[in-house]
């Protein structure tokens, strides 16, 4: 079973980690929020801090915010929790349903294809700036040959202009 939405676009950056937030995992494994927050709970020794840790109420705010589908958050009395790519593998191996471990496949998936595309852009990036580089030399150089040719490219300067006529030496 594939999800509907697809799981790129739920996968947030909070504090500098890749996350899923726990109520788009747990709709994504098939449980209520609830559920998979107690079997996370009841199995806290397998999630350390790089797994999971819980949003503050402005970082709750931010999400809610910034991301349509999670206003059902807004009014929720509890913080939500946030899931690095190996808490929602382990949070897959805790809830233990059928559906759960299917859907972990999508969600290593989801997150190796992140890790791909941040791959391919730091690459183009850097394809960028080399151009970029190399641009500003070609300018430079451009420009001295502009400054060294505008002289040549002056009109010869007009020779004097002569009195026509008679002129006396007295003048």
């Amino acid at each position: 079973m594939k999800p509907a939405k697809p799981l790129e676009s739920m996968i947030l950056t909070i504090r500098g980690h890749k996350v899923l937030v726990d109520a788009d995992l747990a709709d994504i494994y098939g449980v209520h929020t609830k559920r998979l927050n107690e079997q996370v709970k009841r199995n806290a020794d397998r999630f350390p801090g790089d797994f999971l840790f819980q949003l503050t109420a402005s970082e709750k705010q931010e999400v809610v915010a910034n991301c349509d589908h999670l206003a059902r958050l807004k009014f929720a009395k509890a913080l939500p929790w946030a899931f690095t790519e190996h808490g929602a593998i382990m949070a897959a191996m805790v809830l233990n349903s059928s559906q759960a471990v299917a859907m972990s496949v999508y969600v290593v998936r989801a997150f190796i294809r992140m890790r791909e595309q941040l791959v391919a852009n730091a690459a183009v990036l850097k394809r960028l700036a080399e151009i970029d580089k190399t641009l500003l030399q070609h300018d430079s150089a451009l420009r001295d040959i502009y400054r060294k040719l505008l002289p040549l490219l002056q009109p010869p300067p007009a020779p004097p202009n002569r009195r026509i006529g008679f002129i006396s030496d007295d003048e």
